[in-house]
């Protein structure tokens, strides 16, 4: 099983990710540098971290997602690799065009960093196998745009096309139907605000988040 995580220029969250991958998978992660031009072998999984790519200084995520590694990632989305963008990395997921919509800066203004309660809503996906559709998982939010927005009819395609996979019970930060993860119309890419990166050890408050890189990696090895 053969993996990656991007590592941007303000991204705090990559180490994290790394650990829960080889938690999950027994192996280490490759560490690739956003400046690369290629990733370094035909991968399985890449993964787009947390923090603050670019100091978020024009949009969260849109410098990073004009990164130069981000056409290989596309070219490999493209060819059907899964790809897990959490938090800055939803954002880079939006704002280079992989997902639908954008995120926004939350409805109260302010930063927001607690466990949210999510509705896995469907478990028809590589990333959400693990649960059982309707389960509540407890998932660390923190962030300071993770307002979901798209149009009427790009949220009424979501729901319809069963993409939308993980709900917040309550709305922490005002996104549209309370919605906390979306996949692409392949089901291949999966953005998500909350961090199941952090929920992948009990001595850290819970291992909720550790379905979703198992079943993935197994179903990936199994394919």
């Amino acid at each position: 099983m053969r993996t990656a995580v991007i590592t941007f220029p303000g991204s705090n969250c990559d180490r994290d990710m790394a650990v829960a991958l080889e938690r999950a998978s027994g192996k280490a992660p490759l560490r690739v540098w956003h400046a690369d031009k290629d990733l370094p072998e035909r991968l399985d999984f890449i993964a787009l971290p947390g923090g603050f790519s670019y100091g978020d200084y024009l949009r969260s995520g849109a410098m990073a997602a004009n990164s130069p590694i981000m056409r290989a990632v596309k070219r490999e989305a493209d060819r059907g690799v899964a790809v897990l963008g959490v938090c800055n990395g939803f954002q880079v997921l939006a704002e280079s065009g992989l997902l639908p919509g954008a995120l926004m800066r939350n409805a109260a203004q302010t930063f927001i960093c607690r466990t949210a309660a999510l509705e896995v809503v469907t478990n028809r996906s590589l990333f959400t196998s693990g649960y059982e559709a309707g389960r509540t998982i407890h998932i660390p939010v923190a962030h300071h745009d993770g307002n979901y927005f798209a149009d009427a009819e790009t949220l009424d395609r979501l729901e319809g096309e069963g993409r939308v996979a993980f709900r917040y019970h309550e709305n922490p930060n005002g996104s549209q139907r309370d919605i906390a993860g979306i996949l692409n119309a392949a089901g291949n890419v999966l953005g998500m605000m909350p961090h199941p990166e952090r929920a992948v050890d009990a001595a850290h408050g819970g291992t909720d988040g550790l379905p979703l890189f198992k079943a993935a990696l197994e179903r990936l090895a199994a394919a």
